[in-house]
């Protein structure tokens, strides 16, 4: 008699042998995955509201209870779109038109229309913006930015955002900067590495042309994102024009305001007469907390300090004063007589002229360095 074993299908030798499946993947299913979870939060949040809205209609919610369900509904709500989001730009079927799209304009755009957003939540946003132009489909920028503010905005009470051109290369920069204070109260905190970051990357690389850094230090965090498509490169310089025409230079410098910290009767002397030269007003004071005091009356558009008060304090006036003025720039006076250089491409150089060369250099670092802030 036959034997039966032959023929059935997982048999050893059967002529229909079935294929083993692939194992399966996390990484491989991950994008199915998360638009299923999101339609799934989508479908439970319809019946939520819809329960809500029928107490609400049976007058069974006072106030209170109405925003106690309203905050979680807003952060799940918000979550099933970026997980949306993530699972559309992750498909790669995104149709993009390249334009020449002002990244000053659109973030302007975006802060005013969630100041009242900002202001709920307990969020003091600046803003530092200079026009650039990029290649980029105005969609997608739209989204970049609005998913780096959704990144930023659970983590500080204090953000900036600036809109620049990267000193080298020469790209435009998007950089949000959250200070290190405590989270707003009204925020949810977590890891930096969550969704709305995942969501930052993916544009990103779906847009192509765009490369994202994050720093973490004890000042707090920046986020940096690089344009390679800039359509427009300034030359700071060209900022104020530097020309052998005494009265545009004097037009473009008659309001700018100089503060000048020295204990050296001398130093203060030789370059308020150097910077008087050039067509800039400046006050002098003899020390640091004099330094403050007079920022907090007055802000300056420049601050010339003498090199005898470097050390660790000057270091934290400095910080203190970055941090209530973007990109504050610094000129010191070096005992070295004969000394010159300007500022390099780090954050924490500074210009140098020496004791011996105020009256033929100061002038001139003075306006390079007001060119690169303006």
């Amino acid at each position: 008699m036959a034997s039966l074993k032959k023929d059935l299908p997982g048999a050893p030798g059967a002529a229909g042998k079935a294929r083993e499946p692939a194992p399966w993947s996390l990484s491989e299913h991950g994008p199915a995955l998360l638009a299923s979870a999101a339609e799934q939060i989508g479908d439970a949040l319809q019946a939520l509201q819809a329960g809500i809205d029928q107490l609400d209609a049976e007058q069974r919610l006072g106030p209170k209870h109405q925003w106690t369900l309203g905050v979680p509904m807003a952060r799940i709500k918000r979550l099933s779109v970026v997980m949306q989001q993530l699972q559309r730009f992750h498909s790669g079927r995104i149709r993009q038109s390249h334009e020449k799209v002002d990244l000053a304009q659109l973030a302007e755009g975006l802060l005013q229309e969630r100041r009242k957003e900002f202001t709920l939540m307990g969020v003091e946003m600046r803003r530092k913006l200079k026009p650039v132009d990029v290649l980029i489909d105005p969609t997608i920028a739209h989204a970049f930015l609005t998913a780096m503010l959704d990144w930023a905005l659970p983590l500080g009470r204090r953000i900036d955002v600036r809109v620049d051109i990267n000193n080298w290369p020469p790209h435009a920069r998007i950089q949000v900067r959250i200070h290190g204070d405590e989270a707003p109260p009204s925020s949810h905190t977590g890891s930096l590495d969550n969704l709305d970051w995942a969501l930052v990357r993916q544009i990103a690389m779906t847009a192509g042309g765009i490369d994202i850094t994050r720093d973490v230090s004890g000042e707090g965090i920046t986020a940096t994102a690089l344009f390679q498509r800039t359509a427009q490169a300034v030359d700071g310089i060209s900022a104020i024009d530097i020309s052998d025409d005494h009265s545009s230079m004097f037009k473009s410098l008659q309001t700018v305001y100089a503060l000048v910290v020295s204990p050296s009767l001398q130093v203060r002397a030789d370059v308020r007469d150097a910077l008087r030269e050039i067509g800039v007003s400046a006050d002098s004071v003899i020390d640091l907390q004099q330094a403050r005091d007079a920022i907090a009356h007055r802000t300056p558009g420049i601050v010339v300090i003498d090199a005898d008060l470097k050390g660790p304090e000057f270091d934290q006036f400095r910080r203190d004063v970055l941090r209530e003025l973007l990109d504050m720039p610094f000129v010191e006076i070096s005992p070295d007589d004969s000394s010159f250089a300007m500022s390099g491409f780090s954050e924490n150089s500074m210009a140098r002229v020496g004791r011996g060369n105020i009256r033929d250099a100061l002038g001139t670092a003075v306006m390079f360095e007001l060119a690169k802030s303006m």
